[in-house]
C-alpha cells in the first residue's frame, strides 16, 4: 500500500467504522481457518459474532488484537485496520495494540491477588505508580463494570472470593482500566448463571456508549438482545453481516436462515 492509498483508506475507515478486516485469512500451518474475511465494525456499537463451534468466530476475534501471535504455526494474510492503520504492519507494537483493544475471555480468570491489584495490574504494567492516580483508575473501572458498589469494602481481599458473575465483571474492569478503545468479549457469559448473564448483558449495552464492543456468542437470543450488528460465520467464512434486526428477521443467505432456525449447529 502506498502512502497515498493508506491516507485514502484511513479516511474511509474513519467514515465507515472503527475496524475493517480486508481480505483477511488465517492459517494454522497449511490449514486455512479463516477465508477472505471482509467486515466493517462500527464504532461505539456492539457487533455479535455467531456461528456453530469451530466456524472461526473466536479465531477472528483474536485477530483483532493479535492474540493469535501466541499460537505456534499461525500466519495471517490480508489486513486488519484500526482507525485506518494496519495492525499487522511491522511497525505496530502488539503491547500498545492490546492496550487499545482489550480482551475478556470465556472463563473468568482473575489473578491470584486482591480485587484492587487485579484492576491496577494493567496500569502498573504501563508505568503508572502514583497511588492516588491508581486509586482513581481502579474506582472508575469498577464503576464502569457495575461492580464498585459490591466490592468497595473488600478491595484488598482476594479476588478469588468473588462469585462467578463478579469475577467476570472484575475481568471487564481489568480490561477497562487501561482505557481501551475496543473491547473484545469471547463468550463472556457461557460460564455464568442466568442472573449474572443478565447483568453482563446490561453492562455490554452500557459500555457501547464509550467503547466499540465485539462479542462472540453461541446464544442467538443473546446476540439479538445486546448487539447492533451481527456477523454469521460458517466453516471459516463470513457468510453474512448486517444490522441484527435484519439478520434475525430476514437473513439474505439461506445458510444464515437455517442456522438461526436451528436446522444445524
Amino acid at each position: 500500500m502506498t502512502p497515498g492509498e493508506a491516507r485514502i483508506t484511513g479516511r474511509r475507515i474513519m467514515e465507515e467504522g472503527k475496524i475493517l478486516a480486508w481480505n483477511l485469512e488465517l492459517f494454522y500451518g497449511t490449514y486455512r481457518a479463516l477465508k477472505n474475511i471482509n467486515i466493517r465494525i462500527r464504532e461505539r456499537a456492539v457487533t455479535a459474532l455467531i456461528g456453530p463451534s469451530g466456524c472461526g468466530k473466536s479465531t477472528f476475534l483474536r485477530c483483532l488484537n493479535r492474540m493469535n501471535d501466541f499460537v505456534e504455526g499461525v500466519h495471517v494474510r490480508g489486513k486488519v485496520l484500526l482507525d485506518g492503520e494496519d495492525i499487522y504492519d511491522a511497525r505496530t507494537d502488539p503491547v500498545e495494540l492490546r492496550k487499545r483493544v482489550g480482551m475478556v475471555f470465556q472463563t473468568p480468570n482473575p489473578f491470584s491477588m486482591s480485587v484492587y491489584d487485579n484492576v491496577a495490574y494493567g496500569p502498573r504494567l504501563h508505568g503508572i505508580r502514583n497511588r492516588q492516580k491508581l486509586d482513581g483508575i481502579v474506582e472508575k473501572a469498577l464503576v464502569k463494570a457495575a461492580l464498585y458498589g459490591e466490592v468497595k469494602d473488600r478491595l484488598y481481599r482476594p479476588a478469588q472470593g468473588l462469585s462467578g458473575g463478579q469475577k467476570q465483571r472484575l475481568c471487564i474492569a481489568r480490561a477497562l482500566a487501561v482505557d481501551p478503545e475496543v473491547l473484545l468479549m469471547d463468550e463472556p457469559t457461557s460460564a455464568l448463571d442466568p442472573v449474572s448473564t443478565a447483568r453482563v448483558e446490561e453492562l455490554v449495552k452500557e459500555l457501547k456508549r464509550e467503547y466499540t464492543v465485539v462479542i462472540v456468542t453461541h446464544n442467538m437470543q443473546q446476540a439479538a438482545r445486546v448487539s447492533d450488528e451481527t456477523a454469521f460465520f460458517l466453516s471459516g467464512e463470513l457468510v453474512e453481516t448486517g444490522p441484527s434486526a435484519q439478520i434475525f428477521s430476514a437473513p439474505r443467505d439461506p445458510r444464515t436462515r437455517d442456522y438461526i432456525r436451528g436446522r444445524f449447529g
